[in-house]
């Protein structure tokens, strides 16, 4: 329970086995790397490995769980980046900053609430639109910087957790990339859209 909870800059923690609820809790600038064993018969992938409400209310710091998480991930994430391979509902609700990446299916309910920060899902299902609650966010296609920043969140969780998955969809990247969302708050949209044409302009 509450593994990594409020940890700050400086620290990293490593974790070969699974975590409970609140992974993550209030982090506030540290790196949490989670894994399976290496002796597993499962496809990590495929199987949760933290529980409910992980990041919950993080200001910053890295979460890579190579395996899927279970309810709430990352509610009130205000700064804090992820990279998990699959997720249940309810997934960044209320979200206001941060980056997540889900490498995997999500439950139903995603991003309700959420007004700041961005999220990329994986989904070579093409079934996430209907999981998605689009009420305050736009689903749009990848651009060249989402590209970078995914290829480069991808690298660093292979580094960290080994995962296989994130081998794979690099090693096809470019037939892979496609089956990527752009999860954007409207507001956050707007604002971005506003001040680039002001420094256009100016």
């Amino acid at each position: 329970q509450s593994f990594g909870a409020f940890a700050t800059r400086g620290i990293s923690l490593e974790l070969e086995g699974e975590a409970n609820d609140y992974v993550g809790k209030g982090l506030s600038g540290a790196r949490l790397s989670i894994y399976p064993f290496a002796n597993v018969t499962y496809v990590p992938e495929q199987n949760i490995i933290i529980g409910n409400v992980a990041l919950y209310g993080a200001t910053s710091g890295e979460l890579f769980a190579r395996g899927q998480a279970g309810e709430r991930f990352a509610v009130r994430n205000s700064g804090a980046t992820a990279v998990v391979e699959g997720l249940g509902d309810h997934g960044c609700e209320y979200m206001t900053g941060g980056e997540v990446l889900v490498i995997g299916d999500t439950g139903s309910n995603f991003a309700a609430g959420m007004s700041g920060g961005v999220a990329w899902v994986y989904d070579t299902k093409g079934s996430f639109p209907n999981k998605c609650n689009k009420e305050m966010v736009d689903l749009d296609p990848l651009n060249e910087e989402d590209e970078m920043r995914i290829s480069i969140l991808l690298k660093k969780h292979i580094k960290l957790t080994g995962s296989k998955l994130a081998e794979f969809i690099l090693n096809d990247w470019t037939t892979q990339s496609r089956h990527f969302i752009k999860v954007f708050p409207k507001e956050y949209k707007a604002v971005l859209l506003k001040r680039s044409t002001k420094i256009i302009i100016s």
